[in-house]
């Protein structure tokens, strides 16, 4: 913080913290994914990456949900602040067409579901 013309006070330096340790060493550690390059078994590198792709499919799936709902939301025309399809493509870095089609997808995912009896 300066000095300001109405302060006689000095401006006080902050040091940086003692390390109170040494780091252990200056080289990276290896990148890991989930632990796979770690299993030597194939049968079990096979279950685990293939249950971790499916996990991975599944939450890309649900997010691309979110992300059409929340642009259904966005360019509602109920809104005062409702956005074009083009802004809204601009916005999640999509073609004017995609938005289009997440915006009508999105809409359907916000209607209210019939219970069939």
């Amino acid at each position: 913080m300066p000095d300001s013309p109405e302060s006689s006070e000095p401006t006080r330096r902050l040091r940086p913290v003692q390390l109170l340790f040494e780091p252990q060493s200056a080289e990276p550690e290896p990148e890991r994914f989930f632990d796979l390059e770690s299993i030597e078994d194939p049968a079990e590198l096979l279950r685990r990456s293939t249950e971790l792709a499916l996990a991975f499919r599944a939450a890309a799936e649900r997010a691309t949900d979110f992300q059409a709902v929340a642009a259904a939301q966005l360019a509602d025309p109920r809104r005062f602040d409702a956005l074009s399809d083009a802004e809204v493509a601009r916005r999640a870095d999509w073609t004017p067409d995609y938005a289009a089609k997440m915006i009508e997808y999105g809409r359907t995912l916000l209607q209210p579901r019939r219970h069939e009896d």
